[in-house]
């Protein structure tokens, strides 16, 4: 039995709870969301997915993306939830030998962005915030580094898990990284009215940095766009849309509208993924369509 997950900080999180309650004989598997819908992940009877895509061949699966919601009987649970660990949390719970509920909490407010402008401009005080910063999940070299994150999450609390040696040193190199990405930030990034549009196409690796530091900058809008190249070639194009964390004002159901785009996410925030050649129609359609603001939650 495997735990199939992605990662990101809510995916850590729901591997830790995991290990937690199943017999996992097995490291975990970590995917990109892109490469369950391509169906390029192999699923086995005894698997657990978590945090992503449905696939039939699984054992338990759990999730709270919108666009992922089933239209079938399922084992596992899924709800609209602020994060997948939460509904882990909720359909395991009592059998937990240890208190995780802060712990969920906060991934509850780092993954569904109910966060302060304090903790986006200072997240260094704020320990789970910073430490969430730390998961990049672009680089698999950092595959050893998640796995300490589920094994440290099991078994410490967060004040002595950013004192661990490996830890701290990812800190310390994400509020570097921050300070850097605010100057990169501001140099490609523009407002269209209430829509904030980065566009990293032009610079490879794409920069990295905190996520939700574009609505600090930009109060005024109330959604941003990032535009990122997916691969050194400049083949294919992501767009990756969120809802401001500051400003509530925008009635765009995020989720659903990338899902016309072959992608998907939270009522919040999604990302979509597509050909660079579909580039020129696909990324003035989602800015339009959230310029003017129309769609509701229903």
């Amino acid at each position: 039995m495997l735990i199939v997950t992605r990662p990101d900080f809510d995916g850590i999180v729901c591997a830790a709870l995991l290990y937690e309650v199943e017999k996992i004989s097995r490291p975990t598997l970590w995917v990109q969301p892109g490469d369950m819908q391509k169906g390029q992940v192999a699923v086995d009877p005894t698997d657990i997915i978590a945090n992503l895509l449905y696939h039939p061949n699984c054992g338990l699966w759990f999730d709270h993306h919108i666009t992922n919601q089933p239209r079938q009987d399922i084992k596992g649970a899924f709800s609209i939830a602020p994060s997948a660990a939460r509904v882990i949390y909720e359909y395991y719970r009592g059998r937990f030998r240890h208190d995780y509920d802060l712990l969920v909490q906060q991934t509850d407010d780092i993954d569904s962005a109910n966060l302060t402008n304090d903790q986006i401009l200072h997240p260094e005080n704020y320990p789970h915030v910073l430490l969430s910063m730390t998961v990049t999940g672009h680089d698999e070299k950092d595959m050893p580094y998640w796995n300490h994150l589920v094994d440290m999450l099991r078994h410490h609390p967060v004040e002595d898990i950013v004192t661990d040696p490996e830890v701290a040193l990812r800190c310390g190199e994400t509020v570097k990284r921050n300070a850097v990405f605010k100057n990169t930030l501001l140099k490609h990034t523009h407002l269209e009215q209430h829509v904030a549009v980065t566009d990293f196409r032009s610079i490879w690796p794409t920069p990295d940095g905190n996520r939700f530091l574009v609505y600090s900058l930009y109060p005024e809008s109330s959604v941003s766009v990032k535009i990122r190249c997916s691969d050194p070639e400049g083949s294919n194009i992501t767009v990756s849309v969120g809802r401001s964390v500051l400003n509530d004002t925008c009635r765009i159901n995020v989720g659903r509208m990338l899902a016309r785009f072959g992608g998907g996410g939270h009522s919040g925030a999604g990302a979509c993924t597509f050909p660079a050649s579909r580039g020129k129609d696909y990324i003035p359609e989602i800015i339009e369509t959230l310029l003017k603001n129309q769609e509701t939650e229903n």
